[in-house]
């Protein structure tokens, strides 16, 4: 059996604590209201509510499988409801079920044990006791109280992934190579569950809003609300983040691509010197071989050697400096060229696009 507290909350304000579930119906004969609150139910203990208090058996399916996305449905003695409660933990979000069912003079909360070790709702009896003057009005009043603060633990979920989205940025934008583009992809997952979750969410209170469930007073609709409200906003910043990490990854390719294009210009860069030094020496190169291999002595004959090695190292020299000043010559020739086509290219378009 799980850690299950039953409560009767009395007409005149009281909370009561009652040690069994069948206590907790003979109570209803007092008056009031009882709130059943049940922690990893099994099969067995929610079914003992199927007779007394019109529980249908689909809802009790709908509380034990624990892949049910967050919905509403009416029922002729309660009002069935799933959402969701989140917990961030060591930069993981996990998404756990809520079950609820709202009749006349009860109210019945499902929960299971929410990542983190501890039970989700262990700090709202807090919160009931600084609301007791409210929640002596109906079980309807005690189901927006337990709303209230399942969506204010939302929002540090919420919170922490917004911090870790700012984290990313910052890395991206400071030092993307160290960036790993899989902290986007990892936050964009999350992203989605909260947007999944927070979408059906947000279909559950527009059905309570507009007074689909008669278990549901008017003058409370307007706490559900104020829970709506937050949902919605939660929603936004949710479809704000999913843009910014679709930004962020647009961001961190180009600055990459530069990178890489930065490093392509550095090499070609370098292969120009190379090949300009290659084109410069590759004639002096040959005549060195010629002269290597005849020593002159074909040309001007050996005991003029003091004249002819000087006289060949000059003309080395200068035919070095008409290849290099030709080669400067031909890539002006060709800069300017690529610029007047790239000049006239735009020209083109400029016209096409008055045009």
């Amino acid at each position: 059996m799980g850690d299950n507290h039953f409560y009767h909350i009395t007409p005149k304000g009281r909370i009561e604590t009652l040690p069994s579930i069948q206590a907790a119906l003979s109570s209803l004969r007092h008056g009031g209201y009882i709130w059943l609150d049940f922690f990893q139910a099994s099969r067995e203990e929610l079914s003992e509510l199927i007779e007394p208090l019109g529980i249908h058996p689909l809802s009790v399916e709908d509380c034990i499988d624990e892949e049910q996305i967050p919905k509403i449905e009416d029922f002729p003695t309660n009002t069935f409801m799933v959402f969701n409660a989140f917990t961030y933990i060591n930069r993981e979000l996990f998404i756990d079920e809520l079950d609820f069912a709202l009749g006349k003079n009860f109210i019945i909360s499902v929960s299971r044990d929410i990542r983190g070790g501890e039970r989700f709702f262990n700090k709202l009896f807090d919160k009931v006791s600084l609301e007791l003057a409210n929640i002596t009005k109906g079980p309807d009043q005690l189901l927006q109280v337990i709303l209230d603060y399942t969506i204010d633990k939302k929002f540090i979920a919420v919170d922490a992934i917004q911090d870790r989205l700012d984290e990313a940025e910052e890395i991206i934008v400071s030092d993307s190579l160290t960036f790993e583009p899989d902290e986007l992809m990892s936050l964009r997952r999350q992203l989605l569950s909260l947007r999944k979750s927070l979408f059906h969410e947000r279909e559950n209170l527009i059905k309570i809003c507009r007074k689909d469930s008669r278990f549901i007073k008017e003058n409370t609709i307007y706490h559900f609300r104020d829970i709506y409200d937050h949902l919605a906003r939660f929603f936004e910043v949710t479809e704000m983040h999913r843009e910014t990490i679709s930004n962020l990854m647009e961001i961190y390719l180009s600055m990459i691509n530069n990178r890489m294009a930065l490093i392509a210009n550095k090499t070609n860069l370098i292969m120009r010197r190379l090949t300009l030094i290659n084109t410069i020496f590759m004639p002096l190169t040959l005549l060195a071989s010629i002269g290597g291999m005849s020593e002159w002595t074909m040309m001007t004959g050996p005991h003029n050697w003091k004249f002819a090695y000087p006289a060949f190292m000059l003309l080395m020299i200068i035919i070095g400096f008409i290849n290099y000043f030709l080669l400067r010559m031909l890539e002006s020739r060709d800069s300017k060229k690529s610029d007047i086509k790239t000049m006239k290219t735009e020209i083109k378009k400029m016209e096409t696009d008055e045009a």
